[in-house]
């Protein structure tokens, strides 16, 4: 059940293939694998629900394949699968704490040896069990991201929020990476991020979002002990929502 501090009782977390690879420049760093499993594990004890999408640019990123000759639909498929391997590794690093949290893969693609077939009940199921629920291999369709897959699940399972985990603390009026004097906003609504080409998820998630009135906080992954603190309603990152003001 949901405790009396915590915010919000089922969450959909989405991770970058990225985050998973720490300083490396690609593949996956086993500490920093550690740390997300340990930031979950301790959200999953406060009796919170926990879906994850993970990415896969980590070790593949279709549409940077298609850039470069290969068929997009080929390219993207192979990056599905390289979700897979990361929803695997994430499932083995929860599996694995001293007290082991209990997590089911659930692939959009079938991989029957490996992981479950995705079923919107049945994953819903394993939430109210309290076990951890990955969902691999994108949406199972070419041409849609793992943004997109995020808020299509999250409308499917009922979760309250997306948390969208970031290497930056939230969304900015541009690159905060290029330019220093960047703004954050800590508030925005899904029309100002979808008029002004707010880049941290894709369009069509935040359409999705915005339509089944899913909230979006954007964080710093990077800083240990973030995701209960958003969980727990600290206003950190910046929150997307359908009608509330910028700021």
């Amino acid at each position: 059940m949901k405790t009396e501090k915590s915010k919000y009782k089922r969450i959909l977390l989405k991770l970058s293939g990225e985050s998973l690879m720490g300083d490396r420049s690609f593949g996956i760093d086993p500490e920093v694998v550690q740390d997300i499993a340990l930031q979950i594990a301790e959200i999953v004890h406060d009796g919170i629900e926990v879906a994850i999408v993970v990415g896969g640019g980590n070790i593949f990123r279709g549409i940077n394949g298609a850039a470069k000759g290969m068929d997009r639909a080929t390219a993207d498929y192979i990056g599905m699968i390289a979700t897979v391997m990361n929803a695997l590794t994430l499932q083995d690093a929860l599996e694995h704490l001293d007290d082991p949290i209990q997590t089911r893969v659930m692939s959009a693609i079938a991989m029957q040896e490996i992981a479950e077939p995705y079923i919107r009940r049945r994953a819903i199921r394993h939430l109210e069990n309290n076990r951890v629920v990955i969902f691999g291999a994108g949406s199972g369709n070419p041409y849609f991201t793992t943004d997109t897959t995020a808020a299509l699940r999250g409308a499917e399972i009922n979760a309250e929020v997306i948390l969208k985990a970031t290497r930056v603390d939230g969304i900015y009026d541009s690159d905060p990476e290029k330019n220093p004097q960047a703004k954050r906003f800590n508030t925005v609504s899904f029309d100002h991020a979808l008029i002004h080409d707010l880049r941290v998820m894709d369009a069509t998630a935040f359409a999705l979002c915005k339509e089944n009135g899913i909230p979006i906080i954007v964080f710093d992954l990077g800083v240990t002990g973030n995701i209960r603190r958003v969980v727990m309603g600290e206003s950190i990152g910046t929150y997307v929502g359908g009608s509330c003001e910028i700021s």
